[in-house]
């Protein structure tokens, strides 16, 4: 039976790929988990028009990462840590205390999008990079100072 990809299938292909599979294959999974729909004149139609929405909203998900990130870069957070000898920090600043900077100036970013590239475990100025959706990177600027 042919079908038409609907999404990406690591075994048969990528989106709107007609593939050849066995008919209890597409109809007792493909099918009803609307992976693929059966390859007609009208399904080829409405594949179409997903792909044209789905472009539609990569594009509008695209500019509103790119404006999180460009917003997300004019700020600027101060974290306050307690310090011992030679400037060194007890403890770590983490990427949970980062995250919880960002709420507090409006932005709501999981903690797990934060990439420190190492434990912050000194006073000084840092940028650390916040992943967005659509392959969007964001910097932020973080100030550690003593308590």
């Amino acid at each position: 039976m042919k079908v038409i990809l609907r999404k990406d299938h690591e075994k048969l292909g990528s989106i709107g790929s007609v593939v050849e599979v066995k008919e209890g294959y597409a109809r007792n999974f493909l099918l009803p988990k609307g992976i693929a729909y059966q390859a007609t004149a009208g399904s080829m139609r409405a594949l179409e028009e997903e792909k044209k929405q789905a472009s539609r909203r990569e594009t509008k998900d695209m500019k509103a990462s790119q404006h999180l990130a460009a917003e997300i870069e004019k700020v600027s957070l101060t974290i306050q840590m307690k310090v011992g000898e030679d400037e060194k920090l007890f403890g770590a600043v983490t990427s949970q205390m980062v995250a919880d900077g960002l709420k507090e100036k409006g932005f709501d970013i999981d903690k797990r999008t934060i990439e420190l590239e190492e434990p912050i475990k000194a006073l000084g100025i840092y940028n650390v990079n916040v992943r967005l959706p659509q392959n969007v990177t964001g910097v932020v600027k973080v100030w550690v100072v003593r308590e």
